[in-house]
């Protein structure tokens, strides 16, 4: 059977430069292209940018994806899962480019990760884990 890889995720956005801009800020992803054109899935005219935390899309990415002529959907249809090692840090750049925090932070010791939900901008929810190190027991 062949190996199948999550490599990108697309977010349905009213502002994709906006949304590409907080995503930069918050999670460190370099914007790496734009696109516009008619959608090939429903010929509907679209304008995307493209996000990797490397240099290029084999690094993975996140495009911020706008259905020009349409509103985007209006219930969450994902949530975006985000993995760091300093969680305070990146709910301080959340909180301060338009975001805001989704409850309290969780400490999860008994998995080794503390977890903050939060919205972006649009109201998209995002899930951010903090992995801690292991402790050892006496």
């Amino acid at each position: 059977m062949a190996k199948t890889l999550t490599m990108f995720s697309k977010l349905i956005v009213r502002d994709e430069e906006a949304m590409a801009a907080f995503y930069s800020a918050v999670y460190g992803l370099n914007i790496i292209h734009r696109e516009a054109g008619d959608s090939a899935g429903s010929a509907e005219a679209f304008r995307e940018v493209v996000l990797s935390p490397g240099t290029n899309m084999s690094d993975g990415s996140l495009v911020m994806f706008n259905f020009v002529d349409r509103q985007p959907p209006r219930d969450q249809q994902s949530i975006l899962g985000f993995v760091t090692d300093d969680l305070d840090a990146v709910a301080a750049r959340i909180v301060a480019h338009g975001g805001r925090l989704v409850g309290a932070t969780r400490e999860m010791p008994e998995y080794g990760i503390r977890v903050q939900f939060a919205e972006d901008p649009e109201g998209a929810i995002n899930e951010v884990v903090e992995m801690q190190a292991a402790s050892s027991a006496a």
